[in-house]
C-alpha cells in the first residue's frame, strides 16, 4: 500500500507450498483477526478450507472474472476484531471521484517491502471512472472491461503484494466491499489507476455458489452526476508506449470466504 496508514484487521491468507496446485485444499489456511505478520496477534484464529470454487470464466489474459471463493472448514465466532464486511449489489453505482480504501501488507513502493512487524496498511483512493480508466490504460495490453472497478492516484494506490484485498467503500456506518485487488501498473503512478475486479458484477454468481448461507449485499449510491459518462479520450499521436511487462497481474483471487453452518 502506497501512502500507508494503519487499518484494522483483514483476512490472510496462506498458501504452505507455493509449487503445490492451486486447488489443494490442505496447503491453504486463513487467518482472521490478524493485525502484523510477525506477531503476535492476541486477536487471530485460524481455519482451513473445505472447498475453492473457482470462477469457471476466469480468463488470465483479459483478466475478467478475477475471483474465488473459499469455503471454511469451520464457522467462525465473530468478535470486536473479526467481522464480515458488506458487499456492494449489482445495483450500486461508484461515480468518479468516490472515495473508498485499499488495505494490505503489500510494498509501500515498487522496491520497499514492509516490514513484516508493521501493521495491515491503508490508503484512501479515488475512484476512476472505467472510461477514463479505459483511456488511461489504452497505452497498454490491458482491457477495461465493465466488470472492473479502478481507483487510485500518483503516490497512492496498492502494489505488489497487496492483490487480493479489498476496496471498500463506507455508506453511513457500514463498510462495503467494491473491488477486489486485480492488476495495475506499479506501484501508485499517474495516470494509471489500480484495477480492482468489481464485485458488484458478481451478486448473481456469488449467491448462486453460496446457496443457504446469507450474505448481505448492499447497494451504493453516488451523489450528483457521474463525470465519467461524459469522458472523452484525448486523442494522441505517435506510438504507443507499451506497459505489458510491466503490469502487476494476479491469479485467482477470493472475494467471499463464508462458514459452513455447524449442525
Amino acid at each position: 500500500i502506497i501512502n500507508k496508514g494503519c487499518f484494522p484487521l483483514q483476512p490472510f491468507l496462506k498458501e504452505k507450498n507455493w509449487q503445490a496446485p492451486q486447488r489443494t485444499l490442505s496447503v491453504w489456511t486463513l487467518y482472521l483477526g490478524r493485525e502484523t505478520q510477525a506477531g503476535p496477534n492476541v486477536n487471530e484464529v485460524s481455519r482451513s478450507v473445505s472447498q475453492i470454487i473457482v470462477h469457471p470464466n476466469y480468463n488470465n489474459t483479459l483478466y475478467n472474472n478475477d475471483l474465488a471463493l473459499m469455503k471454511l472448514g469451520t464457522s467462525v465466532t465473530f468478535t470486536d476484531y473479526i467481522r464480515p464486511i458488506c458487499l456492494a449489489s449489482s445495483s450500486s453505482q461508484f461515480f468518479n471521484s468516490t472515495l473508498c480504501w485499499a488495505t494490505g501488507w503489500g510494498k509501500l513502493n515498487k522496491t520497499e517491502n514492509l516490514p513484516v512487524t508493521q501493521p495491515l496498511q491503508q490508503v484512501q483512493v479515488p475512484v476512476i471512472g472505467n472510461k477514463q480508466c479505459s483511456c488511461n490504460y489504452i497505452s497498454t495490453d490491458a482491457t477495461i472491461t465493465s466488470q472492473m472497478i479502478c481507483a487510485g492516484q500518483q503516490n497512492k494506490g496498492s502494489c505488489q503484494g497487496d492483490s487480493g484485498g479489498p476496496l471498500q467503500c463506507k455508506q453511513g456506518s457500514s463498510w462495503i466491499q467494491a473491488g477486489i485487488t486485480s492488476f495495475g501498473i506499479p506501484c501508485a503512478l499517474s495516470g494509471f489507476p489500480e484495477v480492482y475486479a468489481r464485485v458488484s458484477e458478481f451478486q448473481t454468481w456469488i449467491t448462486s455458489q453460496v446457496a443457504g448461507t446469507t450474505v448481505n449485499f448492499v447497494t451504493v449510491t453516488s451523489t450528483g452526476t457521474d463525470q465519467d459518462s461524459s469522458f472523452v479520450c484525448e486523442t494522441t499521436t505517435g506510438s504507443s508506449v507499451r506497459f505489458s511487462a510491466e503490469l502487476s497481474l494476479v491469479t485467482l483471487m477470493t472475494v467471499v470466504v463464508y462458514q459452513v453452518l455447524l449442525q
